[in-house]
């Protein structure tokens, strides 16, 4: 197992998944449940091409190589230091020729990669409009939670334009926002497919809903049956432990 040099506040987290580990820094931001049901959520193809919108700490992409044939990762995220620690635990888990981590804005994407390119984009975007309980816009957290650097409308319009025909696009949301989202995916070219809404507990509302978009697809949309989170406080149902590979 490779050694690993941690900055100061930083930790390794376990996957779960061939033994792969993840650099993180609570103070900044850590991925969450969304991030790994969207990995599960995610469909690849064998030697496929994947591009991550807005990756964070890069756990998307890795979550997807151990988990899917995809030959080829790229994960796109705007913070330094996140794409730093992205691109370390990356080499930590020696998949440096397999997932390229790239430091850019998401409104520029269709500068930094060819136009219909990749068959598979997944996106975890912000997910609160404009300033709503937002206190510091500068903030890592604030920024992965707020759109402050990026709107649902720009995720969509280059996933749109970075696709292949027929390419698919995967998304976790909130729902209170799904009238939205089914529009811009329209309104782009990216025909809503498949979605699925995410409970806390079989008795409340959803609070997350992951949605697949095909670029060019025919109108005719699944809705999958809903994915319970906990069957009581702090046990997971038998779904979530396959996801997270338990």
């Amino acid at each position: 197992m490779k050694a690993v040099n941690l900055k100061e506040k930083e930790r390794l987290d376990e996957l779960q998944r061939n033994g792969y580990r993840i650099i993180q820094n609570p103070e900044k931001f850590c991925f969450g449940m969304d991030a790994v049901l969207l990995s599960g959520f995610a469909k690849v193809k064998p030697g496929g091409t994947v591009l991550d919108l807005g990756t964070g700490t890069g756990i998307i992409p890795i979550l997807l190589e151990a988990k899917t044939g995809a030959n080829h990762l790229t994960g796109l995220e705007i913070q330094e230091e996140s794409a730093d620690m992205a691109r370390r635990s990356v080499a930590l888990n020696g998949l440096s020729e397999k997932i390229d981590i790239i430091t850019g804005d998401i409104k520029e994407a269709d500068g930094l990669f060819p136009s219909a390119s990749f068959d598979v984009i997944t996106s975890n975007p912000p997910y609160m409009i404009g300033e709503h309980g937002l206190k510091n816009p500068d903030e890592p957290k604030a920024i992965a939670r707020h759109e402050v650097l990026c709107t649902l409308k720009d995720v969509v319009y280059q996933a749109a334009k970075l696709l292949k025909p027929g390419g698919h696009f995967f998304m976790v949301h909130r729902p209170f926002r799904l009238a939205e989202i089914i529009t811009v995916m329209s309104g782009y070219g990216l025909e809503p497919k498949r979605m699925q809404f995410v409970y806390p507990f079989v008795d409340k509302e959803p609070n997350m809903v992951l949605i697949e978009g095909v670029r060019g697809g025919r109108p005719r949309m699944t809705v999958e049956k809903p994915l319970i989170i906990y069957s009581a406080p702090g046990v997971y149902m038998p779904e979530i432990y396959e996801i997270y590979g338990y």
